[in-house]
């Protein structure tokens, strides 16, 4: 059982002083910081401890690695480390929150290991009658079902079916294979989504630049849901590369290791703001739901999105600074309800600035989209960039990108 003290500025403290000297932190060590300043985490010396809940405290460590390596490269040590302290210390402070979380969701977890006991039961005698030896079983929902399996031995791929229909069967939910969080002899299966999504992306150099400075990104996430990203680096060439590359592997990352959205954003932020030069990068997200059908659009700085089903068109926009401008961050969040048949359209602002014509620039690309009749995420990626550079009678002013998603109920 864990329990959690308010002691988490304390706790941070000592990760920092343990970090300064060693560089890494290894999970004995934090359980030796945790008991030092009164929290403690009990039971995890336990050889009947389950594996998913040591799973769990895994990605904790993997947490604050990683969130100090983030720290420590934004500074490249050119003061003395005291002096920086309290500015690698606010960065930690994210690394206190997502802790926490962590912590207090462990500990739900405990407390409600029971609720699907029979059906973890049930599931791991059914695979044992077809030859499929486990070690341990978690069932978790939370909108959907969430289920991880550690076997005895790596999963063939002759068996994955049997697993999905057995899971499936039990739970009365279609339940399939998330290869994206499956590894090894850990399977992750999750409630199949009710809803597919079709993505392409185009995209195009400055004239006479090498490279672009935009960054495009889309994975799954853990939860099942997707992440869909689009970072403009201000300017262009190597240095916008640069910046814009950095947001979006640290968005990366940092959802990847259990951070909530709000402190990664707030971490890239401080990150680029701390790289003593001018460096901003705009960052333009959507957490996509399609097994609950819904989008989470996050705005820094970014171009406004837009949203089609069939003529009429939906415009959201930000009135943000790019990322790494100010201190203070301000990050705009909108949601939707996704309907069949919705398409979304994020780019970079070398599209809407490629129109002369018009004052108001996200007008051209309203018209353009209210008048294309394909539905293919292909070719309107295409239409789009072409008609962007035919409005500038070819002269590619600005690096330019284009990322489409289509949904569609199944």
């Amino acid at each position: 059982m864990m329990t959690w003290q308010t002691q988490s500025g304390k706790i941070v403290d000592e990760i920092f002083k343990f970090l300064l000297d060693e560089q890494e932190i290894e999970r004995r060590n934090l359980l030796e910081i945790f008991a030092k300043c009164n929290s403690y985490i009990v039971g995890l010396d336990d050889n009947d401890i389950s594996k998913h809940l040591e799973n769990d405290i895994s990605q904790i460590i993997r947490t604050i690695n990683i969130s100090y390596k983030i720290a420590k490269s934004n500074f490249i040590w050119k003061k003395k480390v005291e002096e920086n302290q309290k500015n690698i210390g606010k960065q930690l402070d994210g690394v206190s929150k997502a802790i926490k979380k962590m912590a207090k969701g462990i500990e739900n977890e405990i407390e409600t290991s029971s609720k699907y006991e029979l059906q973890e039961r049930q599931i791991t005698e059914l695979l044992k009658i077809k030859g499929i030896e486990i070690q341990d079983i978690s069932i978790k929902k939370d909108g959907r079902y969430i289920i991880e399996i550690y076997l005895q031995d790596n999963l063939g791929r002759n068996k994955t079916e049997d697993i999905e229909k057995i899971a499936t069967q039990i739970l009365e939910e279609k339940i399939v294979l998330n290869e994206e969080a499956s590894i090894g002899k850990k399977v992750n299966l999750l409630s199949d989504d009710k809803y597919v999504m079709a993505i392409a992306t185009e995209e195009t150099t400055k004239n006479k630049s090498e490279v672009s400075g935009d960054s495009m990104l889309s994975i799954r996430l853990k939860d099942g849901k997707y992440l869909v990203a689009l970072s403009d680096g201000m300017g262009t060439g190597t240095k916008a590369k640069k910046s814009s590359t950095q947001a979006i592997k640290m968005l990366e990352n940092l959802l990847l290791s259990g951070f909530d959205k709000n402190i990664s954003l707030e971490l890239i932020n401080r990150a680029i703001m701390n790289q003593n030069e001018e460096t901003f990068a705009t960052l333009d997200i959507a957490i996509i739901d399609l097994y609950l059908g819904n989008i989470e659009f996050i705005k820094s700085g970014a171009c406004p999105t837009y949203i089609k089903n069939d003529k009429k068109i939906q415009i959201i926009k930000s009135n943000s600074l790019p990322t790494g401008m100010v201190e203070a961050n301000q990050i705009e969040t909108f949601d939707k309800d996704i309907k069949s048949g919705d398409i979304i359209l994020m780019c970079s602002d070398g599209i809407l600035d490629a129109n002369i014509e018009y004052k108001n620039k996200e007008l051209w690309l309203k018209y353009l989209l209210e008048d294309i009749e394909t539905n293919n995420t292909r070719k309107i990626a295409n239409l789009v960039l072409n008609e962007a550079i035919d409005n500038n009678f070819g002269n590619i002013k600005d690096d330019m990108s284009v990322m489409v998603c289509k949904f569609m109920w199944k």
